[in-house]
């Protein structure tokens, strides 16, 4: 496997974050790579085919999907377990390395997020151990945004549960999505064959996860992103201590149902209000902090994760079925959907460029639900 990422890492996400002082000189003069420094992104022959060979086997999965249950998901997460509204809050005082993009100033935006699980199947069952996600769509962002977003002033964050993502780059997304879908009824056969991959350890790790609380459940960017000057990652850490005494509760097979972790996110949102810090990790070193492979984790001993805003959610109704069904059928995710300053980095990030239109353009046609870009967080129920 290319990098030197522990098991223990990958499968559970338990990196360490300290939340270091905004006021840390050690970190303040530290040498961050530039995000326009050569080297940063280098594009492999080949790219551009693998991409597209991912698109079409995307949305091939689609159309099997809706040929079965006559409606059609996303090619990902495709398992809604709450969606909630709240507010990202940027503190004024952030040291100047901080101060970049849209954290280059105090204020307060309007957020919706999403809690989902990772894999194309809505009837996932809880209690199976898959990657979960997290998604953000802030509102009322101000400045110059990339060409996918133009006219929108939002943007778009999505997060997962582990730290290393096992799609760490095009040519490995088109082999692994080629052998999920050829194996996707016949788990030996495809553990056959992940075995004797050099990344057996990376692609097995996503049956191996914690299941746990999700409102407990640390999420991460896990490919790279521009940071204003700078290049990043990013990662939600649940602050309160509410949320983190929920770290030991577990899915239990034999004693939970199937739907137990959006019942527990509706438990816990109305009764509880929820805060989470939002954290970014520099690059310093582009051989220990690869860009263009996601697959390895940036060591938080060596890159530590600083904060930079604050996210809170109110109490509420995690599960309203209107607003699911306005998110699922009408919104998308898409992080370039978003300001220049926070553009997408890295292989990963070129392959969703193509691959996020695409499979969203066959799920409304097949549909026949057109894609809303919400401006307004009142326009969502």
């Amino acid at each position: 496997m290319n990098g030197n990422t522990s098991h223990g890492d990958v499968k559970s996400g338990t990196t360490s974050h300290a939340d270091t002082s905004p006021r840390d000189a050690s970190l303040e003069n530290r040498k961050y790579i530039r995000w326009d420094t050569k080297g940063v992104e280098s594009i492999p022959e080949g790219e551009a085919e693998d991409i597209q060979a991912v698109a079409d086997m995307i949305n091939a999965a689609q159309r099997g999907q809706f040929n079965r249950g006559r409606h059609a998901f996303g090619g990902t997460h495709a398992r809604t377990q709450g969606l909630v509204k709240g507010e990202l809050i940027v503190s004024d005082d952030l040291p100047k390395h901080l101060k970049q993009s849209m954290f280059a100033h105090g204020g307060k935006y309007p957020v919706a997020m999403r809690y989902s699980s990772e894999p194309g199947d809505p009837g996932l069952d809880d209690r199976i151990p898959q990657p979960r996600g997290f998604t953000m769509k802030v509102f009322n962002v101000e400045g110059d945004f990339l060409e996918a977003g133009q006219g929108i002033p939002t943007q778009d964050i999505e997060f997962n549960s582990t730290p290393a993502l096992d799609l760490a780059d095009a040519k490995t997304t088109r082999e692994i999505v080629a052998l999920r879908g050829k194996y996707a009824n016949d788990k030996e056969g495809l553990y056959r064959e992940l075995e004797a991959r050099k990344d057996a350890t990376l692609q097995k790790a996503r049956d191996q996860v914690r299941n746990t609380h999700l409102e407990s459940t640390r999420q991460y960017s896990q490919t790279a992103f521009r940071f204003g000057d700078y290049v990043a990652k990013y990662a939600l850490i649940p602050a309160s201590e509410t949320q983190k005494k929920l770290y030991e509760e577990t899915v239990k097979p034999d004693k939970h149902e199937s739907d137990i972790l959006s019942e527990w996110l509706k438990n816990f949102h109305a009764a509880h209000d929820a805060e989470y810090l939002l954290q970014f990790q520099l690059c310093e070193n582009l051989e220990d902090q690869p860009v263009e492979y996601a697959g390895k984790v940036w060591d938080p001993e060596k890159y530590p994760w600083q904060t930079v805003a604050k996210l809170v959610i109110p109490k509420q109704d995690s599960f309203d079925y209107a607003r699911k069904s306005y998110w699922e059928d009408s919104m998308r995710i898409d992080p370039w959907h978003g300001l220049k300053t926070l553009q997408p980095l890295g292989s990963p990030n070129r392959l969703r460029k193509v691959v996020y239109p695409a499979s969203s353009s066959l799920r409304r046609k097949l549909n026949g639900r057109p894609e809303i870009n919400v401006t307004n967080i009142d326009d969502i129920p």
